[in-house]
């Protein structure tokens, strides 16, 4: 399933990637650009046990992307 998850913060990024890590394509978004690309370069703003290591993991596989565009999460979500 392809999954768009509205806002990158602490919650909607350990969700996103939780989608990830379960075989799901997931776009987060979120308005905030730098936030955006630092998560870009897998450096992860917050601490999860494990959220790195997941985080590059799925990015890695391309099921796991960051976004500013609402408009490009929305057509790629299904």
């Amino acid at each position: 399933m392809n999954v768009a998850v509205i806002g990158s913060g602490y919650v909607g990024l350990v969700t996103g990637t939780c989608l990830a890590e379960i075989g799901n394509c997931v776009i987060c978004i979120d308005n905030d650009e730098k936030k955006i690309e630092t998560l870009k370069r897998g450096e992860i703003p917050i601490y999860e046990p494990q959220l790195e290591k997941l985080v590059k993991k799925n990015m890695d596989k391309e099921r796991l992307s960051f976004s500013t565009s609402i408009k490009e999460g929305v057509s790629r979500a299904k």
